[in-house]
């Protein structure tokens, strides 16, 4: 089963002359254990779309189904969508907002209690994805201690604490150098092998596209798929 299911999902701001689409009706499937790329300029609908599939911003058409939960049907189903979140969608994002007087373990352990773990279940489980992150001996340091590329590392364990079966990334590597991001590539690349995680990252990082499985490219809220094999392809969306 698909851990992603849009049919023509669009989104439009205003109404009449002034409407904008932003995104044309779309339709994707994920499977798990798939990486996604949306590549495209800035403005072409990428964020838009990621905003949709994660309800933080109701598309205006369409169907969205997570994990066999239909969240979105020409309207809102009535599932209640900050907990769906919560429990099936984590977020990491270019800017990794992580909290400044907590420590990587208490970052983590934070999203795991506002899931209901208690203290001491939440920190023995931020610990043991920390030590599966390689991130263990820095358990304790707050995050103005830790480089960028640590600073992702602890970003994506506090995405994977609820074990969701989505992951959506904003631009995970673009404030990494080449090393540092093609090690987080890496390791979203390890997460959904080993976990079945299906990842859809928006990102302009061309360094890192072999890393995916799937990519796709959009423009004007309109999204086709890259044939790969193809040079001229490649090239033209690159």
């Amino acid at each position: 089963m698909a851990v992603v299911e849009l049919t023509n999902v669009s989104q439009t701001f205003g109404e009449g002359e002034l409407a904008v689409h932003a995104l044309k009706p779309t339709s994707l499937s994920v499977e798990p254990g798939e990486l996604v790329a949306l590549l495209g300029p800035s403005g072409s609908g990428k964020s838009t779309l990621l905003l949709a599939i994660s309800l933080i911003q109701p598309p205006t058409t369409g169907r969205i189904v997570i994990d066999g939960q239909t969240l979105y049907d020409n309207g809102p189903t009535g599932v209640d969508e900050r907990a769906f979140r919560l429990r099936k969608i984590g977020f990491i994002f270019q800017q990794h907002n992580l909290i400044p007087f907590l420590t990587a373990q208490e970052n983590v352990a934070l999203m795991l209690q506002l899931n209901g773990a208690s203290r001491r279940e939440a920190g023995r489980r931020a610990k043991d994805l920390l030590d599966y992150l390689e991130m263990g001996h820095r358990a304790d340091s707050l995050p103005a201690r830790l480089s960028g590329g640590e600073q992702q590392r602890v970003a994506i364990g506090r995405a994977l604490a609820n074990e969701p079966a989505l992951i959506l990334a904003d631009e995970p590597t673009a404030a990494l150098d080449t090393e540092r991001g093609t090690k987080v590539m890496g390791l979203l690349r390890k997460i959904a092998q080993e976990r079945g995680s299906a990842v859809i990252t928006v990102t302009h990082d061309h360094r890192m596209i072999e890393g995916f499985d799937t990519v796709y490219h959009m423009d004007d809220g309109r999204m086709a798929r890259v044939d790969r094999t193809d040079p001229q392809t490649a090239v033209a969306h690159a």
